[in-house]
């Protein structure tokens, strides 16, 4: 299975991975891993894990080849030749097997990176924005990778991208400036959203007096304003918009659009991260 490890640039997550990892110590706290703890034993830690940092860990100068046969013998691979025949078979890197690194794309760079993570047959893969920097071809192609492993392997993924998560995992936690937001299914978050809507309006009014007439309204949960729209937040069970009609009309202002929208993924994720930082 897949959790994600969602936030914005910053939150925490590449920190959170490489104390997993064993990279960085905590100096707060306990972290294991099967058990292990990574202070005590990151040895016994590092066994367990595949890891992909976002800078993809390889020596420039090295073919793909050599770099593998190199991290299978620092790794004391068991039937070292075997495995190296697995990696670069399911990782797709027969067509540039025996290049200098150097010489290879960033979609390939990220497969050769993902390889060394997979060599050792580790039971949990911790990977960092797998799919930053690659062309969409290139993303399809690491999804259904990351996908397939995924049947037999405990996979961490981050990504400030909700669709990468909503398309790669299981299990989404959200996390913004070192702390948790949220965590859930996705389809729980979805559920979630569904419970909500938005009016978005076009008002002739002044924004700040609009604002404060329609916070006013108890139906609505919020009212922000993203020039030149009116964004009302409501509940679906709760149908705001006789009260928001009776308020212009009260106040002289032309309406020129209303319309009901769904709240999207991206929405509530911006929403969360938004909600925990007034909190701090």
């Amino acid at each position: 299975g897949t959790v994600g490890l969602l936030g914005p640039n910053g939150a925490g997550k590449s920190t959170t991975m490489r104390l997993i990892t064993t990279y960085l110590q905590p100096t707060t706290g306990r972290i294991t891993v099967g058990g292990k703890d990574t202070a005590e034993a990151p040895i016994d830690v590092r066994e367990q894990l595949g890891y992909l940092p976002e800078l993809t860990p390889v020596y420039p100068e090295m073919q793909a080849n050599e770099y593998l046969d190199f991290i299978a013998s620092v790794r004391g691979v068991e039937q070292a030749d075997k495995r190296v025949d697995w990696v670069v078979q399911a990782c797709g890197l027969e067509p540039v097997y025996k290049r200098p690194i150097i010489e290879l794309s960033k979609g390939f760079k990220q497969r050769v990176g993902l390889a060394q993570a997979l060599l050792h047959d580790p039971k949990v893969l911790i990977l960092d924005e797998p799919t930053s920097g690659l062309d969409p071809i290139q993303t399809l192609a690491m999804r259904d990778l990351i996908a397939e492993l995924a049947k037999e392997k405990t996979i961490l993924l981050s990504s400030h991208i909700l669709s990468e998560i909503s398309a790669n995992t299981d299990r989404v936690i959200i996390i913004n400036q070192g702390k948790i937001v949220a965590e859930d299914s996705i389809d729980n978050l979805s559920k979630f959203l569904n419970k909500r809507k938005q009016l978005r309006l076009r008002i002739n009014g002044p924004a700040e007096q609009v604002i404060e007439r329609l916070s006013k309204i108890e139906a609505l949960l919020e009212v922000a304003y993203q020039e030149p729209y009116y964004l009302l937040e409501f509940e679906k069970s709760k149908q705001p918009q006789a009260e928001v009609n009776q308020v212009l009309a009260q106040e002289g202002w032309t309406l020129f659009a209303m319309e009901e929208i769904e709240m999207s993924l991206e929405e509530i994720f911006v929403k969360l991260t938004r909600d925990s930082e007034e909190e701090l």
